[in-house]
């Protein structure tokens, strides 16, 4: 049996969404927020309200440990830049892409980016994979749009790993 590039690619995101769905099912809003080290990355609320993550450009020395809700926001801005990269839109800034709040919110959010994502898998060819991608890989030639969905569905398996992880470790210290 043969399977295409573009259909191989959708069944791999399908299989890591339905592995991811299993814990977004069971998040509970007081799950996102859990500080699960005194070294963490978390959301924080800003001074007009909104939710800020936690940031360095230069990535730490030990890494934090992230926070359920910093894991679905770090989720939400690279899957909605890669998004504004598939679809022909300028692709945003870290800083423009609003992290909803905790539970449902976030929750509904990072379903409506998978649903986005199908389109653009739905609508992915053969020749249309080996186009140049500019995203994460910023102006480096060799990368395509087959390597930015397979990145993104390999980021997204590590971060539904790391959701799932906290989520378990936090009922498991309660």
């Amino acid at each position: 049996m043969s399977v295409s590039r573009p259909e191989l690619l959708r069944w791999q995101h399908e299989l890591t969404w339905s592995l991811f769905e299993y814990h977004l099912e069971r998040l509970k809003p007081e799950d996102f927020l859990w500080e699960p080290a005194p070294h963490c990355w978390a959301m924080r609320r800003g001074p007009d309200g909104t939710w800020v993550p936690d940031w360095a450009e230069t990535e730490p020395d030990p890494v934090p440990v992230p926070t359920i809700a910093w894991v679905s926001w770090h989720i939400g801005w690279w899957w909605s830049v890669a998004l504004d990269h598939a679809q022909g839109r300028p692709p945003r800034d870290r800083t423009d892409i609003a992290w909803p709040g905790e539970g449902t919110p976030a929750i509904d959010w990072l379903r409506g980016l998978h649903t986005q994502w199908l389109t653009v898998l739905d609508d992915l060819t053969d020749p249309g994979l080996d186009t140049t991608a500019p995203f994460p890989w910023p102006n480096d030639p060799q990368y395509t749009v087959a390597h930015m969905a397979a990145w993104l569905n390999a980021e997204l398996m590590k971060n539904a790993t790391e959701i799932g992880q906290l989520r378990l470790l936090r009922a498991a210290s309660a």
